[in-house]
């Protein structure tokens, strides 16, 4: 359950899976990062679907399941997370490879994670992520790509997506975006450049420090999200019962003054981290390759046992060693400081840490059932790791 450099391993992680579905070319359409559409061989576009993971996760339409399990090629497996992952594919069964550079494979230290890979049954595929004929040959051989590679590599998945496109056999990719959600999360410099490589964006972040309200602020307003604007609207296309109706959008439960809208905000910024154990990421992501059920949706890892403020988190040590600890708080003015004057890469690490011990950015929303599940719900034959027990081995 290590740190995310120098904060706790956080996994409300958030994982783009990307969910490939063969159709007929209706031209071809690109936009920034990797959400494309990407004309492929004999006329089909490979639709490329964003799904966001907590440690990841799509699968495919029933016509695609598969009696056998499927082949997995991890990118990246000898990196923090990827070995994990990798260690996950080779126990469930999944006849498993791993891309690596012959570099690598004389690397002392790397040498002995490699050799016991082998020994695990794992299938090593000599190649580089930036030797384009290398990645289609090793695609080739596989059903699904899981990319796990760092941070300042993320940009250069481009080219595995291109290396997918030629090879043509992939169902599915999942990109490496183990981390909070960057869609949801308003970290500062430096990270937030950082996550701007991921493909997501970013939103205005609402107020810190002060909110303008006009008026008293006590009139009630209708919040609706746009996409649930364009649903409605369409829902209505064909229904005869709104003909010549003027049809209103006001869900209940998005009816709010400015004074209550503010207030509920202010409860939302005392949201808690989630904390899981590095085998339980890799666990739960393999879970996914073959499950259905996650299609094109965002699967986010939040066992209930696992989310703690800093201050429980302390007590629960406390109460494991029999002593109380002096407690020392830093003023958010002093860490963002500290963030500014760190060296890199400490500073992204420590930018990192701020959104989500600060300000709690893991858990500042609800999971929406129309796109997202939660990973220890949606498995609970999975016997995750609990704060409680990581804690155990070092009384």
């Amino acid at each position: 359950m290590g740190w995310d450099g120098m904060g706790w391993d956080v996994m409300g992680w958030s994982g783009v899976g990307l969910q490939f579905e063969k159709r007929k070319a209706r031209g071809r359409k690109e936009s920034d990062g990797l959400r494309k559409e990407m004309t492929g061989r004999g006329g089909t576009v490979l639709s490329i679907r964003k799904v966001r993971t907590d440690s990841f996760l799509p699968t495919f339409p029933g016509k695609f399941a598969m009696a056998e399990k499927s082949k997995i090629l991890i990118i990246g497996g000898t990196g923090y997370i990827g070995k994990f992952v990798v260690e996950a594919s080779a126990k469930s069964g999944h006849p498993t490879f791993a891309l690596v550079r012959e570099s690598t494979v004389s690397d002392p230290v790397k040498g002995k994670l490699i050799e016991g890979f082998k020994n695990s049954g794992v299938t090593l595929v000599h190649g580089d992520l930036h030797n384009h004929e290398s990645l289609v040959k090793a695609i080739k051989q596989v059903d699904v790509v899981i990319s796990t590679v760092g941070s300042m590599q993320l940009a250069d998945q481009t080219k595995i997506i291109a290396a997918i496109k030629e090879a043509g056999n992939i169902k599915r990719f999942l990109p490496s975006e183990f981390g909070s959600d960057v869609d949801r999360l308003h970290a500062v410099e430096p990270a937030k450049s950082t996550f701007a490589v991921k493909p997501g964006v970013f939103a205005p972040p609402p107020p810190r420090d002060k909110a303008i309200i006009p008026g008293d602020g006590n009139p009630k307003a209708i919040f609706n999200e746009e996409h649930d604007i364009g649903t409605y609207t369409i829902k209505t296309v064909d229904d005869p019962s709104t003909l010549n109706k003027i049809v209103y959008i006001r869900p209940p439960k998005n009816i709010y003054s400015f004074n209550e809208l503010v207030s509920l905000w202010e409860k939302k910024e005392s949201w808690l981290p989630i904390f899981n154990e590095e085998h339980d990421i890799g666990t739960y992501t393999i879970k996914t390759v073959d499950d259905p059920s996650t299609l094109n949706k965002i699967v986010y890892i939040r066992p209930p046992k696992n989310i703690y403020s800093f201050n429980e988190l302390v007590s629960l040590w406390e109460k494991k060693i029999g002593k109380t600890l002096e407690r020392i708080y830093i003023p958010e003015e002093q860490v963002l400081k500290e963030i500014q004057e760190a060296p890199f890469p400490i500073n992204i690490l420590l930018s990192i840490n701020h959104s989500v011990f600060v300000k709690g950015y893991q858990t500042n929303f609800e999971i929406e059932p129309s796109f997202g599940v939660e990973a220890s719900e949606l498995y609970p034959d999975v016997k995750y790791t609990t704060v409680e027990e990581y804690l155990s081995q070092f009384v």
